[in-house]
C-alpha cells in the first residue's frame, strides 16, 4: 500500500471516528435536554427518562436541532412553561459541550 492510500484510510478512519462521536455527543444532548425540559414541567423518575428518550427520538425525524427545538417548545407551550426558543438553543449549546466531553471520556 502506497503512503498516499495509507494516508487517505487513515484519515478516513479518522473522520468515521469524528462522525460517530458528534452522533453520540447529539444524542447525549439530546437526553440532557429532555431530563433537564422534564423537571421544567414537573415530570420526575421514570417518567423523566421516558420523555428524554422521546427528546432523543424527536431528533431523527429531519437534519440539524429543529425538530428537537420544536418538540420541546411545543411541549413547553402545552403545560404553559414560559420559555424562550433562544433560551433553549442556550441550553442546548451548554449542554453540547458537556456531552462532547463526556463523550470523549468515555461515558
Amino acid at each position: 500500500m502506497s503512503e498516499f492510500n495509507k494516508r487517505e484510510e487513515g484519515f478516513e478512519k479518522k473522520f468515521a471516528l469524528d462522525e460517530e462521536q458528534k452522533f453520540r455527543a447529539e444524542a447525549r444532548r439530546n437526553r440532557l435536554l429532555g431530563l433537564c425540559a422534564a423537571e421544567k414541567l414537573g415530570i420526575s423518575g421514570e417518567a423523566a427518562t421516558a420523555y428524554a428518550k422521546e427528546v432523543v427520538a424527536a431528533d431523527f425525524e429531519e437534519a440539524g436541532d429543529g425538530d428537537v427545538l420544536r418538540k420541546v417548545m411545543a411541549d413547553f407551550a402545552a403545560k404553559n412553561v414560559a420559555v424562550t426558543e433562544q433560551a433553549i438553543r442556550g441550553k442546548m449549546g451548554e449542554l453540547i459541550a458537556v456531552a462532547a466531553a463526556e463523550v470523549k471520556a468515555g461515558k
